[in-house]
């Protein structure tokens, strides 16, 4: 581990963390560059013991010690600034410990990820990355065993979907898909049914199908406004809805895939 003490904000070597709240630049910029933001101690160690690899970390000095025991074994620059210097250089308060800049890993082929699993989460053009993390949260909190996310759907890997997720989503097997026209089959072949949450008038309750469902299954959850689309409708095997009261139709993401993890797994 090399320490290395912020002189100037303008050492290119920072260039990783310039500009962290530009949501739209940053989703570009992160995957153009294979790069991805760790935020915090925990998330930081669940990085490492995924065995992913980190570019650089920023720390500010009261928070170097517990940096050490994370990577002080590794060959990486570690850059050290004031507090103020650090939310200069970010466009937030760095309160959580440590941010670093990591390696972002190849994603594996959709039939490695399904090879073993029993039961994924489709997450289906979500643009919210906070949605995004708090179903992976849930995923691997409840037991499901991996995470599908179509080409519509926002970055598992963006530091706030990363830092919701508490670092699972750095632990649970995922993958992008193609579009439903080349997803549905591979699920298909796979011997998976693709069971979709929408309202529709054709659903089932979700109490009935858990009585039913079978081994393998695809739960698909879709946008936050307009829910599934039209081509994800069509390749359903099933379409469930949760019963809801109180003229309330439906339930965020985030709460959709725990309740419907929850039936599928332990009710």
């Amino acid at each position: 581990m090399e320490i290395v003490r912020i002189e100037s904000l303008d050492d290119p070597r920072l260039t990783d963390y310039v500009g962290l709240t530009d949501v739209q630049l940053r989703t570009r910029k992160e995957v153009e560059r294979g790069l991805y933001m760790a935020e915090s101690q925990t998330v930081l160690g669940r990085a490492l013991r995924a065995g992913h690899v980190p570019r650089s970390v920023l720390v500010s000095e009261r928070w170097l010690p517990d940096v050490e025991r994370l990577v002080g074994h590794l060959d990486v620059p570690v850059f050290l600034g004031e507090e103020s210097q650090l939310s200069t250089l970010i466009g937030f308060h760095l309160h959580r410990g440590a941010l670093a800049a990591m390696q972002r890993p190849v994603l594996p082929e959709v039939a490695d990820v399904l090879r073993d699993a029993k039961v994924v989460v489709v997450l289906d053009g979500l643009v919210d990355h906070t949605n995004v993390g708090a179903a992976f949260r849930s995923v691997a909190g409840l037991g499901a065993d991996a995470v599908l996310v179509t080409p519509t759907c926002s970055d598992p890997l963006y530091r706030r979907a990363v830092r919701v997720s508490m670092g699972t989503v750095l632990q649970v097997p995922w993958t992008r898909i193609p579009e439903w026209r080349e997803a549905a089959p591979m699920l298909h072949d796979a011997g998976f049914q693709i069971a979709s949450l929408a309202l529709a008038d054709d659903a089932v309750d979700l109490a009935d199908w858990r009585r039913d469902r079978p081994e393998r299954v695809a739960v698909v959850m879709g946008n936050e406004g307009h829910g599934l689309g039209r081509d994800a409708l069509a390749a359903s095997d099933v379409v469930v809805r949760i019963p809801m009261h109180n003229g309330v139709d439906s339930l965020n993401v985030a709460a959709t895939s725990a309740v419907v993890l929850w039936a599928a797994l332990h009710a």
